[in-house]
């Protein structure tokens, strides 16, 4: 048992893949920080998102519940259901002092967001970074009493799909860090809870100079794609998706200089052409960045003596395809780059240390694992399992669910997503299947033989029995997502 109710910060970053870290095999970017968390803790390699969207993502870990029960599916959508409870709103019931800093993104938040129950005593809002998302609120705040620098005039250089951003000095994750360790290094009785949400490394891709002069994107390797994924997109073209045409991440082609007036536009519409490994670079700057800022938050809290009486979690809504097959950013498509994410626990002396798991699990888990790891009691509505027992080492290490989930259904919306596509994928360790409902199209993956998700055996004669197998386990999965309702009353 632990010696007290631990502190809590949980880190979530926006559109992070799953192999972006140094110390769990990625080669190309300099992640120390989060390579000690592993070393100190439990890294999960197969740790999937409920959609590869942020707002149902969000919806997702936050109530430890899935999509088709809490029916949050739509990024901009008016409101959140009021009776969804927030496991922050749990914490702050059970005594937790409670804060977030940067995006929340549970509804619409174009300029700002309005608040659920969420339980936060301090709310340091700030969703996209840019000054056509800022009216007033905290960043912006920041940038002008404090760093005493306009963010018009900051970010009017800064408007392009690729390309250098604001120095870290300004930054918006450098402003989550400063607003972090003011929270953790507050006196107080009791424990703390803290969500700390950056938007980085989401598109665009605008890291730092100084960051992006440590990476040497001709040293990179290109994103996975052949030559059939061209024909590929276009027969997928009718499902929503932010890319619209697959381009060649081999012909390096020069960015286009178009500057958007509205910032969400370079966030959300990538150009034609586009230097897939300039992406990549200012992508893996942005982690770097990330990785920096957070080692602050550690030292705050090692300063204080509060580091072993802290769980730390780190994760990502979703991914980000990243060039991978032709596409970027992300839509209603379940590749690897997009769906799974990375999640590290630690707590000294409380959990295991060093131990890489190839458990299947879910960022819907990631809830009801942090209230049973601070004694707290687990509601029946929540849907997802608590990694605690794997993570003392009380079970079997590379063992938790024997499939992981994902969903989409008109996530992204604006009238250039006009399908409205839903899609579900369920991945069963080897295979992973993927059915866009109201359409003839699907995938079928053996990713065992098949790693890259090259080779889709869908309409392949030859594994029409194993399609038919991976269709019953699929509409299973998806059946065991949805909730059976309030708990019964009455045996009968």
């Amino acid at each position: 048992m632990s010696r007290r109710r631990p502190n809590i910060l949980w880190y979530c970053t926006d559109q992070q893949r799953w192999d972006t870290i140094r110390a769990l095999g990625q080669q190309h970017i300099a992640t120390p920080t989060l390579d000690s968390l592993c070393e100190r803790g439990v890294a999960f390699h197969r740790a999937y998102t409920q959609s590869p969207i942020c707002t149902p993502a969000r919806a997702s870990f936050l109530t430890g519940r899935y999509p088709a029960t809490h029916q949050v599916y739509r990024n901009g959508n008016a409101w959140f259901p009021p009776h969804e409870t927030l496991v922050t709103r749990l914490f702050a019931d059970a005594g937790y002092d409670c804060g977030r800093v940067g995006k929340l993104h549970l509804s619409a938040a174009k300029h700002y967001e309005t608040r659920p129950d969420d339980g936060y005593r301090v709310f340091h809002w700030s969703h996209h970074p840019h000054p056509d998302f800022m009216r007033g609120h905290d960043y912006e705040n920041w940038l002008r009493h404090e760093k005493k620098v306009d963010p018009v005039e900051l970010y009017a250089p800064h408007n392009a799909f690729c390309g250098p951003g604001v120095a870290a000095e300004y930054h918006q994750t450098t402003w989550c860090s400063e607003m972090a360790i003011r929270f953790i290094t507050e006196q107080r009785e009791g424990p703390w809870m803290l969500s700390l949400n950056p938007f980085d490394p989401h598109a665009p891709f605008d890291a730092p100079p100084e960051y992006l002069a440590r990476v040497d994107a001709e040293s990179l390797p290109l994103p996975v794609f052949r030559d059939s994924d061209i024909a590929r997109q276009r027969a997928f073209a009718a499902i929503d998706q932010q890319t619209k045409v697959a381009v060649d991440p081999r012909l390096r082609l020069k960015v286009q200089a178009v500057v958007e007036t509205e910032h969400d536009l370079v966030a959300s519409a990538p150009p034609r052409a586009y230097d897939a490994l300039e992406v990549k670079a200012n992508y893996y700057a942005m982690i770097m960045l990330i990785d920096d800022q957070l080692r602050r938050i550690l030292d705050a809290l090692r300063a204080t003596g509060q580091l072993d009486d802290t769980l730390i979690v780190f994760m990502s809504d979703h991914g980000e395809l990243l060039g991978d097959h032709g596409l970027i950013l992300k839509g209603c498509r379940f590749f690897d780059g997009l769906v799974r994410v990375p999640l590290v626990f630690s707590w000294p002396g409380e959990l295991r240390e060093g131990l890489r798991s190839d458990a299947l699990v879910e960022t819907v888990d990631v809830a009801p694992t942090l209230l049973e790891a601070a004694g707290l009691p687990v509601p029946a509505a929540m849907q997802g399992r608590s990694l605690l027992p794997l993570l003392r080492g009380a079970a079997e290490p590379h063992r938790h669910k024997a499939a992981v989930v994902s969903e989409f259904k008109d996530s992204i919306g604006g009238p250039q997503h006009a399908d409205h596509s839903p899609g579900s994928m369920v991945f069963d360790g080897r295979y992973k299947s993927v059915v866009y409902h109201g359409h003839r199209s699907g995938e079928l993956y053996d990713t065992q033989a098949d790693p890259d998700e090259f080779d889709n055996l869908w309409d392949d004669p030859g594994a029409r029995e194993l399609k038919l197998e991976q269709l019953k386990l699929h509409l299973d999965a998806m059946m065991a997502t949805v909730s059976a309702g309030p708990e019964r009353a009455v045996a009968y």
